[in-house]
């Protein structure tokens, strides 16, 4: 049995405009459709606003005229801006994804009516696979004198080469509409708006250092090469110097230590050290004329940050083992995920750099300060991988409120902000058969984040050493501990101490009070507790030791038992 076909487009306001009997004595490009015998349109999917209902209601009827067979279906859309390219792009992004795509339908996309930006749009779809539909462009009769209601029409393969052209003008298009930080990152938090604002004002105005501060995972990356982006077509577009901006290079300091460090930011000469059996130029030098950006810089030695502040303030520097500088200009960017604020005040980060960096500082804000950018996010994540996959994929409705709804409650932590919510996406649209993310399969990644992001009591206590109090302090409010750790406290603890205690002592109390409650004496419990540190003592009393530290609560073991519910 052969496909139906299906023909989706816009209503043309203007070209399919006409409401007495001279309508039918010219060209009208959605009506056209039907007059075609070769081309059999079973259905026809027609976008129109609110304000255009009684022109699609008269196209209803002249197409049911020219073509009895053809079913047309009618699909409301609120444009805001019909020139505005993201809001056209979102809107027609949701229709598609909401579109129920069927396989024994083969399906075109008619360019003619719409703006152009809904035409760049459309080809877009197209092009990304999030539409499976050839190109479809109707014309008329290529002599005015001639009044022909037929007119012409094409359909256009886009893996046909000749179109190589069409292809080349939409991408020119976008690019002029689409080249602001407000069109990549969509958002609704006023904050945020503000943010990626004032970002953009300085990315396209200033060349001085830029830092961004947020937690692993707020997008720091992904913002520092949407900045190269915009700054790139500034340069591209200006002659001004200032904006003269060629590549862009980006390290994670993170990664580097000693030796290595240096020679990966500065290069090295041959000898410089072991191993070094010839020349590096280093990243300092590859970004010469371009933007570097440094992610983690806290994690950057003392050495290197002397070396680089020099290279900023002189716009030279010294590669390992050389006695001739090296002549750089480069705009650095930098991204970290601790505060250099007390950094700086441990001794950790060079008060003279952080001055340097300090010029243009911004603040990212983590997932959970976003809730209300969820959607459009995961927007974002579905076309991003049905891209990269040129697949189509979408929750049923039922399925994407329940993801919603979770991931935006007091359960979703989202510890490692942007990538966990990537992660998740990666999952479901792997995982989904046909393509469609449906209950089971949200249900089963609610219980696999619950279970990724409960971090067991031991695990904290074992590390907290090494964690500062801002760290203990995350991982109190980020959700990560037990929740029955939570109620031993508040069920053994008065309200004011409840209220006051530190983060810290709240994570060793809960551990202690569990101990207790598992041992029969006060005795067995201290030498569980103490079993490390007893030997070192020159006569050990656990029991005592462990008496001393719960009268600094208010607390005593005979009486815990009795306080748990």
């Amino acid at each position: 049995m052969a496909n139906k076909t299906a023909v989706i487009g816009f209503l043309g306001t203007t070209l399919d405009n006409g409401f007495n009997d001279k309508r039918w004595q010219r060209w009208r490009p959605t009506v056209s459709l039907g007059l075609h015998d070769e081309l059999l349109v079973d259905e026809l999917h027609i976008l129109y606003s609110t304000r255009d209902k009684r022109l699609f209601n008269i196209i209803v009827d002249d197409v049911a005229q020219v073509s009895p067979q053809t079913q047309v279906i009618g699909h409301h859309v609120s444009l805001s801006s019909p020139w505005d390219f993201a809001d056209v792009y979102a809107e027609l992004y949701d229709f598609a994804a909401a579109f129920d795509f069927q396989d024994n339908t083969d399906y075109l996309l008619h360019l003619t009516t719409g703006t152009h930006v809904a035409q760049i749009c459309w080809f877009l779809l197209v092009e990304a696979g999030f539409i499976p539909a050839d190109l479809l462009q109707t014309s008329p009769c290529p002599r005015p004198d001639q009044a022909d209601p037929q007119g012409r029409y094409q359909v256009i393969d886009l893996d046909v080469s000749r179109y190589d052209g069409l292809r080349a003008r939409f991408e020119a298009e976008k690019q002029q509409h689409w080249q602001t930080l407000q069109a990549n990152l969509v958002t609704q938090n006023a904050a945020y708006q503000q943010l990626i604002s004032d970002i953009e004002k300085v990315a396209t105005r200033s060349t001085a250092p830029i830092l961004l501060m947020g937690a692993t995972g707020a997008g720091k990356s992904q913002l520092a090469s949407q900045i190269y982006a915009l700054k790139k077509i500034k340069s591209d577009s200006t002659t001004q110097a200032k904006y003269a901006l060629n590549k862009f290079v980006e390290v994670n300091c993170a990664t580097l230590r000693g030796d290595t460090a240096m020679s990966v930011l500065f290069g090295h000469v041959k000898g410089a050290f072991t191993g070094a059996v010839s020349n590096r130029d280093g990243l300092l030098k590859s970004a010469d004329g371009g933007l570097l950006f440094l992610d983690e810089i806290g994690e950057l030695g003392l050495d290197e940050q002397a070396m680089l502040l020099t290279a900023l303030e002189e716009q030279r520097f010294y590669p390992l083992g050389s006695d001739a500088p090296i002549n750089v200009s480069f705009q650095l960017m930098a991204g970290t995920n601790k505060d250099l604020r007390q950094a700086v005040a441990n001794g950790e980060f060079r008060a003279d750099l952080f001055a340097r960096l300090n010029t243009w500082t911004f603040f990212l804000p983590s997932l959970k300060d976003r809730l209300e950018d969820l959607p459009a996010n995961i927007n974002y994540e579905l076309a991003r991988l049905g891209s990269e996959q040129q697949q189509q994929y979408r929750f049923t409705v039922e399925a994407r409120q329940l993801y919603e709804s979770f991931a935006m409650s007091a359960d979703a932590t989202w510890q490692g902000n942007f990538r966990d919510l990537t992660a998740s996406m990666i999952r479901l649209t792997t995982l989904a058969e046909s393509k469609v993310i449906r209950m089971e399969d949200v249900r089963a990644e609610i219980e696999r984040l619950k279970e990724l992001w409960q971090l067991p009591l031991s695990n904290i206590l074992q590390s907290k050493n090494s964690l500062s109090k801002d760290e203990i302090e995350t991982t109190l409010d980020s959700g990560l501990l037990e929740q029955g750790s939570y109620d031993l406290l508040s069920q053994c603890l008065d309200e004011e101490t409840l209220t006051t205690i530190d983060p810290f002592d709240a994570v060793q109390l809960a551990y202690v009070i569990k101990v207790c409650i598992q041992h029969k004496n006060q005795a067995t419990a201290g030498r569980y507790l103490y079993a490390n540190s007893r030997d070192k003592l020159k006569s050990p009393n656990d029991s005592d030791r462990l008496r001393k530290y719960l009268m600094k609560f208010g607390l005593k073991f005979d009486e815990l038992g009795k306080n748990i519910l």
